[in-house]
């Protein structure tokens, strides 16, 4: 079944609460930092489903999504400078300093959703079953090379996972509405890529050059302007919390047959050269999510276009 511009409709919604993610990558893209790209729980997310067909779980993901409750990126700050807490490595074979790769680390505690179709859940004790196995096996996985820790102590029932299920698409708002309340305190984050068209409309007011990449650097940073009636100096950033994301990657060649390039990863399958995609995201708070389809991320890949991407349907009005 298939709800609106062809996302896939999903039954059940497995949420995974209050995960503490430990010195999970921050640095998102070759140009953003501060929380690891959404391509990281899309990867998660297709891990998961491996490991659990392998293990006798019948289960399809469809969707992910994320809600933030606490972050804390391992960062150094002097003024306005914040510079990555970076480790010594041990010496090199030689017996000389090892060089220092500069790699940005953060903690984090999340909430993860998972949009699944799960034909075997025909009975809550099935579903009880699966999904508690789902939670154990991602607690020996990696989330953008963090990795997952215990709950704290007397907190192991606030990270219990439990599930969404609906009779049809008509009535998921309605369950998602009450369930909504268990993912706060926090913020999820959600595409807002209309928004370069919108900035893109007015930079061209004042210049008709201007391109999709001026409006999204004008979105990403604070603009200020003077106010001569006011006789004060404002900002620009009335968006709410916009934030420059990576939402996927484009092709910069053609596919190369397997074993056609030396030194893969994995030379039995096709390889492509990829450059980050980027958009803009905003974290909001999860009463402003009307259904589920606001949060969850959903991939798309166009291999004749070169495109490969996320996409999340969230709207603000």
């Amino acid at each position: 079944m298939m709800i609106s511009q062809g996302i896939p409709y999903s039954s059940h919604i497995i949420v995974m609460p209050h995960l503490r993610v430990q010195n999970a990558n921050a640095i998102s893209s070759p140009l953003t930092h501060g929380f690891p790209s959404i391509t990281a729980f899309m990867g998660l997310m297709w891990a998961l489903e491996r490991r659990a067909n392998a293990a006798g779980i019948n289960v399809l993901f469809n969707g992910v999504g994320v809600i933030c409750h606490n972050y804390q990126e391992q960062v150094t700050q002097s003024g306005f400078t914040q510079t990555f807490n970076l480790t010594r490595n041990p010496v090199d074979k030689s017996g000389q300093t090892a060089p220092i790769v500069e790699e940005g680390r953060i903690h984090l505690d999340i909430s993860v959703l998972f949009a699944v179709e799960a034909p075997d859940w025909s009975n809550d004790e099935k579903q009880d079953t699966d999904i508690a196995a789902l939670h154990a096996i991602m607690q020996g996985m990696r989330l953008a090379g963090g990795s997952f820790l215990a709950p704290l102590a007397g907190q192991a029932a606030q990270s219990a996972p439990w599930c969404i299920a609906y009779e049809s698409p008509e009535v998921e708002p309605e369950y998602f509405k009450n369930a909504r309340y268990r993912m706060l305190p926090g913020f999820a984050l959600v595409e807002r890529s209309a928004l370069i068209t919108q900035r893109l409309a007015e930079i061209q007011k004042q210049n008709p050059q201007a391109t999709a990449l001026d409006a999204w650097l004008s979105l990403v940073r604070v603009n200020w302007h003077y106010n001569e009636a006011q006789d004060t100096w404002q900002h620009d950033r009335t968006n709410g919390w916009v934030v420059p994301i990576p939402v996927g990657y484009g092709a910069l060649g053609a596919v190369c047959p397997p074993g056609t390039v030396a030194g893969v990863r994995d030379a039995t399958v096709p390889f492509q050269v990829v450059e980050s995609l980027f958009s803009l995201g905003e974290w909001v708070s999860p009463l402003r999510l009307k259904n589920a389809q606001d949060v969850l991320w959903y991939p798309s890949s166009k291999p004749e276009n070169g495109v490969y991407r996320c996409h999340n349907s969230y709207r603000s009005v």
